[in-house]
């Protein structure tokens, strides 16, 4: 089954998330260049701190606790060094750091370096860069994870539509790399069943289809800034992955309808993107 994430800095929206199987829950402290790049888009741009890191750490006892930290840089007046940044989240609690938005193969073995095996790794592939880069990447060895990410991807290639990645073939040419490499991968984000842009059991398919392992359970899954009550939102958590779960049982079933599904994304984004 997908190893499903979930963006948070509450501990107790964490608690809630882990109790409903939520494999992974994201901390996210990006925020250096993001705002330009995606400067007026209906994007998640999170301000989580390391004391959080460290809150959500103790929160949870089962699913595993996922750190995205800035791209590489150096310290300034405004923020402290990559090297300070990844040694503070490994000592407040991260099981896996994450890179985001990476240009180059010096960006990625330094941060390896910088993690130096104290935790997992996982690189976020959304550059036109890293794309053309991923060969000489993977061959550095020590990455545990990879998650291609379609919202800046898709920008960065100057698309209309983030899932043009999954009708164009450049996710299905990126995940058969990681896939001979061995490393797990993801890729993008899915709503609940029955709802998203494109449904998201299409995109679930796709999952499986392509021997993906993870998948971030998008804003729109449970939006917490809109949805206060934790009662009403333990419920959607519990109804929504007992729904992915049993999808998914079905793809392992019905393997026959992952060329239809694909034809049928592919024919959506189409009429979306003219």
């Amino acid at each position: 089954m997908l190893n499903l994430m979930y963006i948070t800095n509450h501990p107790e929206i964490a608690q809630i998330a882990e109790s409903a199987g939520v494999n992974r829950i994201f901390v996210d402290l990006e925020y250096i260049g993001k705002a330009d790049r995606q400067g007026g888009m209906d994007t998640v741009q999170s301000h989580h701190t390391f004391s959080d890191v460290k809150m959500v750490s103790e929160a949870i006892t089962v699913a595993e606790l996922l750190v995205r930290v800035n791209p590489i840089h150096e310290a300034t007046r405004a923020y402290c060094s990559s090297k300070e940044e990844v040694d503070t989240v490994i000592s407040n609690g991260a099981d896996i750091v994450m890179l985001p938005y990476f240009k180059t193969v010096k960006e990625v073995d330094r941060f390896l370096s910088l993690v130096d095996n104290r935790a997992k790794t996982m690189l976020l592939v959304e550059t036109p860069e890293a794309v053309e880069a991923i060969d000489r990447i993977l061959a550095l060895g020590n990455i545990d994870f990879v998650h291609i990410g379609l919202n800046d991807l898709s920008l960065g290639y100057g698309m209309k539509f983030m899932f043009e990645l999954l009708a164009d073939g450049t996710v299905e040419k990126l995940c058969a790399k990681f896939h001979d490499r061995g490393i797990p991968y993801g890729f993008g984000g899915i709503a609940s069943v029955g709802k998203g842009t494109i449904p998201a059991e299409m995109i679930i398919k796709e999952h499986y289809r392509l021997g993906s392992t993870c998948a971030i359970l998008s804003r729109s899954f449970c939006n917490t800034e809109q949805i206060k009550h934790l009662g009403v939102i333990s419920t959607m958590f519990l109804n929504g992955i007992k729904e992915i779960r049993e999808l998914e049982m079905n793809c392992k079933l019905h393997f026959d309808y992952f060329a239809e599904n694909k034809a049928e994304l592919k024919r959506i984004v189409e009429s979306i993107i003219r």
